[in-house]
């Protein structure tokens, strides 16, 4: 037993909101040295198998932080110490937003799952993009641009670009959330028209490399639509998934009646499916999301397509080893297959 496991039962009897508060504090007084030089010679896995070549950018391994966990760009230097390739920030919005009412976090335990409707409160681009140009961080870090909840759709494409703007200078690459379950006026955002204009808005101020972040819930020829989209307009990347307002006929949970963004296990399958959908049919990156908590379930994800995975909710029940044991876990599964190094592996299910 480790000592996550030893204070999980303290944490767990917090409001999850509240416990990921304390969480964050503890990762922002770790991202300093000599600390975060003791971590990281702890919970890092140096080995240049786990490199993956992408966007542009060298990842020292393929497991990184999803957004959400670090919407303000406050614990990215922590987050680096506990072993993670890579770490998504946001979703950041033009202006500061509270987001929804508490409560608004709610574990799902049984599951292994959360369920959030946050509303993506954020400090806004101007402080988010303050941080991001202080940062010197030793790994890949990419912004996720939302829209701010006032702005009609209409006016989506200018909101997204005065976001973009303020935090150009601090990110490695860009991830544009148009498909967010929690904040008003996203539903819109997903057809042609209205992600044409948001995406070319972007290329237009610079925006590069760019991505587009999917919902698990698009409907086959929705998605379709939108992977060509992807295709016709020349982006980098695709990111597959972000939460779901779907519910799987199992859960157990009590909380599996709450509104907002379901994520962790239950959307494990669903999110493997996705990223396979798209690594089919776009060729550029695809980076999978969705119920990745082992190197198990990171393997799946890149062998079906995935050149990085993401992860959040196996964070809050696995604790600050989980990218360790994740990578620790991926060399002996390359190991068992022959592969040289894990880019090698991505996509030979396809």
């Amino acid at each position: 037993m480790n000592a996550y496991d030893i204070a999980k039962p303290l944490l767990f009897s917090l409001p999850s909101e509240t416990a990921h508060g304390l969480g964050k504090r503890a990762l922002s007084a770790a991202g300093h040295a000599p600390v975060a030089d003791a971590l990281a010679g702890r919970f890092g896995v140096d080995d240049d198998r786990l490199t993956v070549t992408v966007l542009g950018e060298q990842f020292p391994n393929p497991v990184g932080v999803a957004a959400g966990f670090d919407k303000n760009a406050e614990v990215v230097e922590g987050l680096t110490a506990l072993g993670f390739g890579f770490v998504e920030v946001g979703g950041v919005t033009a202006v500061p937003q509270s987001g929804n009412a508490r409560p608004r976090m709610f574990r799902l335990r049984e599951d292994r799952g959360l369920i959030n409707r946050m509303g993506l409160n954020n400090d806004g681009a101007t402080a988010v993009g303050e941080r991001l140009a202080a940062l010197d961080a030793p790994v890949p870090v990419g912004v996720n641009v939302a829209k701010s909840e006032h702005v009609d759709a209409a006016d989506a494409p200018a909101d997204y670009r005065e976001t973009y703007e303020q935090v150009a200078a601090g990110g490695d690459f860009f991830v544009v959330n148009v498909s967010c379950p929690n904040s008003q006026g996203f539903e819109e955002l997903q057809n042609r028209d209205r992600m044409t204009a948001i995406l070319t808005e972007l290329q237009d101020a610079g925006a590069s490399p760019l991505l587009v972040k999917l919902s698990p819930d698009l409907p086959e020829p929705a998605l379709a639509d939108a992977l060509d989209l992807v295709t016709e307009l020349g982006l980098d990347g695709v990111v597959a998934t972000n939460t779901s307002t779907e519910r799987p006929d199992d859960l157990e949970s009590p909380n599996r009646v709450e509104t907002g963004g379901l994520s962790g296990k239950p959307i494990e399958t669903r999110a493997t499916e996705t990223v396979r959908f798209a690594a089919e049919r776009v060729d550029v990156p695809v980076i999978g999301v969705g119920g990745v908590a082992t190197a198990e379930d990171a393997y799946r994800k890149i062998r079906a397509g995935a050149s990085l995975v993401q992860l959040y909710t196996a964070f809050v029940y696995r604790g600050p080893s989980v990218a360790r044991e994740i990578n620790h876990g991926l060399l002996r599964l390359l190991e068992r297959d022959g592969f040289d190094s894990i880019e090698d592996a991505i996509g030979v299910d396809l």
